[in-house]
């Protein structure tokens, strides 16, 4: 008996966890997954599906009463959490706010239906489903969260999800995150637990009109508090989505003031060498001869003018030449090996962008080291087969951290510092590339592919 009945009770459980991981995967699908992902998908699905199962009989036993029907659904949700975060190569409160935007919304589609099946008791519509009531109930269920499911989506997640996986959420979200679970899990629970005592002839079935509306008035206040929620989560991220622009504005008047120094001082070293080369040919006129020590003197002065880059793209060669300049003028080898040919697909501004925050990043690595030995930077843009592949190393000093998949900056300004990081990878994203970037040995790398055929690729 008690097996049968935790039966009944697994069943419901599983039936919970499929709408909740059919969200899931709605809100989450564009997150970076982590290695072995479907292994790691398929076992966590297993391990989850036997935790229900140990559930199921806690329930019999204690799913009468609000605190364990409480505790069964908070376990559950905690333990798809873990599972999620397993899954998932994102910011551990990031994934939190994904999981629970989607609890949300499985809890509104859920008391949408009980507005729509109490409604239908109370009115007799599903009177003549006799025998059949299970097989009617199922059909109507599913077919009702099929399509209460697909409006949720469309008008109240399908924005909030684009914006999810940035890895800029704040802990105010956190904190909405956790105001969601509460009002899902305490209102539901709560309702589920009086209500069942009260129905007449079946778990939502009211004969008394009093009673009706006020479980009505539960259902649509459930509702109402999910959608209220999933706006504030929406108008939060509208927020920190101008203060990003805030901040790319401030990142473009930053690069822009180090580009200018980085011109400055082009010129300038230009102009020392234009009247360096002037005095000593004005030297080799005067003494009436030219000397193999003098003939390499002029040969070293010119050399700075043999830096011109040639990738095939105009951008790419005016940004690469100047950056190559720099480099000459302050003592930092630079190796480059490009086809610019193959990033026509980008757009002028955002290759700029991309490859000025690239080089950028390392001059600074490598101007903090010490050994002139080490002030070395490779940049090598070249295609295979149909992915065009970026890679660029340097060294740098001290010791780097990684948070999402990024490297931490150490200073004070945080959103200052790693803001050309983020950058990068926000315009590779938009172009449908992966990045991953690792350190080993005091050498920072950087790896990029694009897919030439305009496939989207995945972080691994």
């Amino acid at each position: 008996m008690i097996e049968q009945v935790a039966g009944i009770y697994a069943r419901i459980i599983l039936e919970f966890l499929a709408e909740l991981y059919i969200f899931y995967a709605l809100t989450m699908h564009g997150f970076n997954r982590s290695r072995a992902f479907a292994a790691k998908l398929i076992a966590g699905l297993a391990a989850v599906a036997a935790i229900a199962f140990g559930l199921s009989f806690f329930y019999y036993f204690y799913g009468s009463t609000v605190v364990g029907r409480i505790a069964v659904y908070i376990v559950l949700f905690v333990v798809s959490i873990i599972h999620a975060r397993i899954c998932l190569d994102e910011k551990t409160k990031t994934i939190i706010l994904g999981c629970s935007l989607a609890y949300a919304a499985q809890n509104l589609t859920y008391k949408l239906f009980l507005v729509f099946y109490c409604s239908g008791e109370y009115f007799g519509l599903f009177e003549n489903w006799g025998q059949n009531f299970e097989l009617y109930y199922r059909l109507t269920y599913y077919t009702f969260f099929i399509v209460a499911a697909a409006a949720v989506y469309f008008v109240l997640m399908r924005r909030q999800i684009k914006r999810l996986a940035d890895n800029l959420i704040n802990y105010r979200m956190m904190a909405i995150s956790i105001f969601v679970l509460c009002i899902t899990v305490i209102l539901c629970s709560s309702e589920d637990v009086h209500f069942a005592a009260l129905s007449t002839g079946g778990e939502n079935r009211f004969d008394n009109y009093d009673i009706f509306i006020l479980r009505q008035t539960g259902n649509v206040f459930s509702v109402v508090c999910c959608a209220a929620v999933m706006v504030l989560i929406s108008k939060t991220m509208v927020e920190r989505d101008l203060k990003r622009e805030v901040e790319y504005l401030q990142h473009a008047v930053r690069q822009g003031q180090r580009q200018y120094e980085i011109s400055k001082d082009t010129i300038d070293m230009i102009n020392i060498k234009c009247h360096d080369i002037k005095y000593k040919v004005n030297s080799l006129l005067a003494g009436g001869g030219v000397t193999e020590e003098a003939l390499a003197d002029l040969q070293q002065s010119i050399k700075i003018y043999d830096t011109r880059v040639a990738t095939g793209n105009n951008i790419l060669d005016v940004l690469l030449t100047e950056k190559n300049l720099y480099c000459e003028q302050n003592g930092i080898t630079f190796s480059c090996m490009a086809d610019g040919d193959a990033l026509g697909f980008i757009e002028e501004g955002d290759l700029y962008c991309l490859f000025g925050n690239i080089i950028d990043n390392a001059l600074e690595a490598v101007s903090a080291v010490p050994q002139r030995e080490r002030k070395v930077i490779n940049l090598v843009v070249k295609t295979k087969n149909d992915m065009l592949v970026v890679q660029q190393e340097n060294y740098f000093e001290g010791e780097l951290k990684f948070e999402g998949g990024l490297p931490q900056t150490t200073k004070s300004d945080k959103n200052y510092h790693g803001f050309g990081t983020r950058s990068i990878r926000m315009i590779v994203h938009k172009y449908g590339g992966a990045m991953t970037v690792r350190a080993r040995d005091g050498v920072f790398y950087l790896s990029i592919i694009f897919s030439l055929d305009g496939k989207k690729l995945q972080n691994k």
